[in-house]
Order: structure tokens, then C-alpha cells, then sequence
């Protein structure tokens, strides 16, 4: 035992294999787990005591940050028929407000959220990249810049992933002038990601990788130009991909390039486990098999997709074909892994009219398998070693409070049962601890004061005679 580490012991922890006792985690500087020893008979004198049973911090896979600041601005009819594409319309105008310094304030108040909320870390799907008119910053990567730095100043694990957004639809149609500001060449998006590796260097608590936006806003050509791109800055890293989201989506891509969105891809391209397909609501039984064969992660945004009214995709067959997934909070009407795991099954008991549906013969506890997935998923999304108390991952965990009235009295085999489908007051997450440091206490944020009036001010600003 290294006396240098820093140490944590936990009554209750749960581990790969499952719940155990009297665990010791220890960490170093870096904020990894060098040591998780169960069933510990002696506690170093040095070691804290968690408050209550430990887990690990959930990854959010997909995240637009800016957006946190249109909640609730859409919840109205816009158009007789409206949709995901009047809601988009809403967004774009949206979008064209933000500043830099709005930018970050946003971003800061949601990791703030985030945290709170159980997230260590979060995949930050970037496409706003221009100044209002359209025209570069001076520093290309100025409003990247600002997000990454929000998730520093806030202490949230950040995978960084700017937006290549070229065209309008499929067949090359032009960019709408509301879109103006997420537009790159792709040797520009490069110069841009070179410059954002080069002013904040990746670290344990950082990672790039790339979002080409999605079919019907790049090329086959750029794609390919992308990746080879990527290669040679930082091969194996992460590629997350908006794809079958609506209907209309996948009509038109079949029209265009004679085959479904999901199907289309995995046919052009190498999808592995590097991938991240977010969303994919639009599948087929072909397509999901495939999918689930692929190694890639589907990125699940469950409260997003159903405010926008998206649709199902089908997880039931999904999991029984061992297909990989994550959960993300995208447009954030709502921040909480409960709720996206939550409505993952519920959205299969309305649809089914029964129970506990996403059970499996090797996990009972529906909660057990949708968190431990969530997990496994959303790690591998982030392209870091995270999601999970064992050596050589990042020491980022929650501290659950055993005395919160979902969780009192019972035992260790219903407390994620009880976390994820009990709705009663505060949260059950009562410290939060990411590369080892403890960023909530007690259900507060270090600095929470701070970055919420600095939001406060932030939309002020933005709604003003919005």
C-alpha cells in the first residue's frame, strides 16, 4: 500500500463483479485508481470514509450545451404541424445569439447540473463554431475553447468533439443561412481540431475526437476525408455521428442514396467500436442486428427524444443481440441518467402494456442491467477509462445516500432499483468525485454559487427581446 495515494474507504462499493464491503479505493495524483481492495479487515488512519454506498459516475455520451439555455423556450405549438423540424428551426435562430462569454456561462452552469446530477463526465457533440455573421474568430477554435474550459473550471471529464456540418440535406444541397455558424471545409474543421490540441493538450480529464454531424450534412468523400484526418492526429479516437433520427431523415436518404441511414453507413464505412450512432431511433430488425454486431455504441437521449417526439428505437432486441449503448441528456430539458434509464424501459412497457421488460435471464433487476450498460457504453463513447472502480480507471464515483428515504432500510440488491425508478424529492446523490477530487459535497457544488449567476446573467442577455 502506497501511503502517497490518496484513499477512500467505502462500507459498500459496487465493483465489476458486484456489490462487495469494506472497499479501500486509493488513487494517485493523476486521478486514477492505482488499488480497489474489497472486504479491507484494517482502514489506513489517513483513509476517508465515504458517506454512504459508492458507484461509479455515469458518462453523458451526447451533450449540446448551448441548448441548456432554450429549455423550456419551445414547449408551444410553432406551427400547425409542428415537429423536430419547426423545434430545429426555433434552435437555429437560437443559436445565432450566443456569444463567447454566453457560451461558457452556459456551459458552466450545466456541467454544474451534470455533476450534481451524477455525471463525471460528459461528450460534448460542439457545433457552434463561427461568429454570428458566419466569419471565423481570430482563434478558430474560440468557442470550443470555451466549453473545454468550462468542463476544467467545473471539474467534469470532457470528451471534446467538434461538428463537421457542410451541407443542408442529401445530394449537396446548400447550407440554410441559420446555419451559418457551424459550416468548415473539412481541411478548416482539421485546422480547427489542431488547434484545440494544441492550446488544451489532452490529459486524463481530456480526449478529442470528431462528429461529422450526420449523412445529410457531409459528403461519403468528406467523411472519408475526416477520419484519415483524425488517423493521423490520434488514431482509435472516438467518431459519435447523429444518424435515423426522424422518419424524414431515413425517406430521404433512401432516396438519395438507395439504402436506410444506419444500414448505409455500416455498409461505406468500417463502424466499430470506436463509433457512437446517436440516436439510430429509425432501424430495422436488419439493421439492428448489424448494429449490435458492429461493437458500436448507440447514444441514447431519451428525454430529448421524446420531447421532440422522435420515436422508439428498439432496445429490447437491441440488448438481446448484446448491442452496445449510453444514454446522454443532448438538448438537456432534462439532466439525470435516472431518467434516461427510466425512460428506456418505460417506453417499452407503454409500448409492450408489460413489466420490467429489459430483464434479462442473467440480470433480473432491470435498474442492474440499464446501469452496468450504461456504463460499459457510455465509457467506451468517451474514448477514456472510465465507468467503472477497478485499477487503472479514472477514480470518478458517486457517493449515494443510504438515509434518503428510497434507499433507507433496504439492501444493496434493490438500491439501484430504488435510484433509478423511485421519483421522490432531492437526489440520492449526495457527493460526487471525479479523477479523485470531490466536486459535490453534500449536494452542492464547489463553486455552485458562482456559475449560476453567471448563467443567470448569461441569459438575461440572450432573452432579451428574443
Amino acid at each position: 500500500m502506497n501511503s502517497s495515494n490518496s484513499m477512500l474507504f467505502a462500507a459498500h462499493a459496487l465493483l465489476p463483479d458486484g456489490w462487495r464491503t469494506n472497499v479501500l479505493l486509493e488513487w494517485n495524483d493523476a486521478g486514477t485508481l492505482v488499488a480497489v481492495t474489497p472486504d479491507t479487515r484494517e482502514i489506513p488512519a489517513n483513509a476517508a470514509r465515504a458517506a454512504g454506498p459508492v458507484v461509479p459516475g455515469m458518462p453523458n455520451l451526447h451533450s449540446h450545451a448551448f441548448q441548456r439555455a432554450m429549455a423550456g423556450l419551445t414547449e408551444y405549438r410553432a406551427n400547425p404541424a409542428d415537429s423536430f423540424w419547426s423545434w430545429r428551426d426555433l434552435m437555429y435562430r437560437f443559436a445565432l445569439r450566443i456569444t463567447p462569454e454566453t457560451l461558457g456561462a452556459i456551459a458552466r452552469w450545466l456541467y454544474v447540473e451534470m455533476l450534481k446530477a451524477g455525471y463525471t463526465s460528459v461528450c460534448e457533440f460542439h457545433y457552434v463554431h463561427h461568429a454570428e455573421d458566419g466569419t471565423q474568430y481570430a482563434q478558430p477554435a474560440e468557442l470550443a475553447l470555451r466549453v473545454v474550459d468550462a468542463a476544467r473550471e467545473t471539474g467534469i471529464g470532457m470528451t471534446m468533439l467538434p461538428v463537421l456540418y457542410q451541407q443542408g440535406g442529401f445530394d449537396a444541397q446548400p447550407p440554410r443561412a441559420d446555419q451559418r455558424r457551424f459550416i468548415n471545409s473539412t481541411e478548416g474543421y482539421l485546422d480547427l481540431l489542431r488547434s484545440l490540441r494544441t492550446a488544451r493538450p489532452e490529459d486524463g480529464a481530456l480526449r478529442y475526437g470528431v462528429a461529422p454531424h450526420s449523412l445529410r450534412a457531409v459528403s461519403e468523400a468528406s467523411l472519408r476525408a475526416l477520419l484519415e484526418g483524425l488517423d493521423a492526429m490520434s488514431p482509435g479516437a472516438p467518431v459519435h455521428i447523429h444518424i435515423a433520427e426522424q422518419t424524414a431523415e431515413v425517406d430521404a436518404s433512401v432516396a438519395a442514396l438507395g439504402a436506410r441511414p444506419v444500414q448505409w453507413l455500416l455498409d461505406h464505412f468500417d463502424v466499430n467500436p470506436r463509433w457512437c450512432l446517436v440516436h439510430a431511433t429509425h432501424v430495422d430488425a436488419g439493421e439492428t442486428l448489424a448494429l449490435a454486431r458492429s461493437g458500436a455504441i448507440t447514444g441514447l437521449c431519451l428525454t430529448t427524444e421524446a420531447n421532440l417526439g422522435d420515436g422508439f428505437f428498439p432496445v429490447a432486441e437491441y440488448l438481446d443481440a448484446q448491442g452496445a449503448f449510453g444514454v446522454g441528456s443532448d438538448s438537456h430539458i432534462g439532466v439525470d441518467w435516472r431518467a434516461e434509464l427510466r425512460l428506456l424501459e418505460y417506453g417499452q412497457r407503454l409500448q409492450r402494456r408489460q413489466r420490467n421488460v429489459l430483464a434479462s435471464p442473467d440480470t433480473a433487476q432491470v435498474a442492474d442491467r440499464l446501469f452496468h450498460g450504461a456504463l460499459e457504453g457510455g465509457a467506451r463513447a468517451t474514448g477514456r477509462t472510465t465507468g467503472k472502480l477497478e485499477a487503472g480507471a479514472r477514480a470518478d464515483w458517486l457517493v449515494l445516500d443510504a438515509n434518503h428515504p428510497n434507499l433507507a432500510e433496504q439492501t444493496p440488491a434493490t438500491w439501484l432499483s430504488s435510484v433509478v425508478f423511485c421519483e421522490h424529492g432531492e437526489t440520492p446523490v449526495r457527493d460526487v468525485f471525479v479523477g479523485g477530487e470531490c466536486v459535490v459535497r453534500e449536494r452542492r457544488h464547489r463553486d455552485e454559487a458562482r456559475h449560476y449567476a453567471d448563467y443567470r446573467r448569461a441569459l438575461s442577455q440572450l432573452l432579451a427581446d428574443a
